[in-house]
């Protein structure tokens, strides 16, 4: 994730966009780690870089069916149109978990486990900046091809992290997924290998290097 001196000067998280696309390491989040059981494969890129204090990512998505039914700090998001960010920034445990819906509702938790966790407060989700193509009002489900994105700013502090200008390794995976729509799907950027879709699995993170 590299170092962009450009992302300073947004005055909004959705500045960051262009930015994102032009400089960001981008990522494919196309593991299809149940094919036989989810076979649906909505294309997913995500964008990302780093500015000594926040985290940026921007997902692209294009599907056939979108959701959004969570509008409440913390609700079911992973039930939408939804895409993730899991990061452990000391290793495998403790994680946070950042679950965002195509309208931009978060839900959040520090976590040992699937089972195991803290939820960010209101507070700290206010924190995370957060732009979503679809606009913010709830819809149920719609279908047709559709194209949106979603772009977030988590601020390291978040993480128990302080960015002294030198290379930070964290761990973490990228998914995609919409558990009620009319096509339920399970991607990742990081490969699972489990019998059960389960994303709440910090052995299989992968490492995201903070870039100086």
């Amino acid at each position: 994730m590299p170092y962009v001196e450009a992302l300073n000067g947004c005055k909004t998280v959705a500045d960051a966009t262009a930015i994102l696309e032009s400089e960001g390491v981008r990522v494919t989040v196309d593991c299809l780690n149940w094919p036989k059981e989810y076979p649906y494969h909505p294309l997913t890129v995500a964008s990302l870089a780093h500015n000594g204090e926040r985290l940026f990512i921007e997902f692209f998505v294009r599907c056939n069916y979108l959701r959004a039914v969570n509008t409440e700090n913390n609700s079911a998001v992973y039930q939408d149109s939804c895409v993730e960010f899991f990061l452990a920034p000391h290793g495998r445990t403790p994680y946070v978990n950042f679950e965002f819906n195509c309208i931009g509702t978060l839900n959040a938790a520090r976590r040992m486990d699937r089972h195991t966790a803290t939820p960010l407060s209101d507070e700290e989700l206010d924190k995370v900046e957060r732009y979503a193509s679809c606009g913010k009002r709830p819809f149920q489900e719609l279908e047709g091809l559709f194209s949106w994105s979603l772009t977030a700013s988590i601020p390291l502090s978040l993480l128990n992290l302080k960015w002294e200008g030198k290379a930070i390794e964290l761990m973490g995976n990228i998914y995609k997924c919409a558990d009620l729509t009319s096509h339920p799907h399970y991607l990742s950027w990081a490969p699972i290998d489990t019998p059960a879709p389960d994303f709440h699995r910090p052995e299989f993170f992968r490492p995201i290097i903070l870039e100086p």
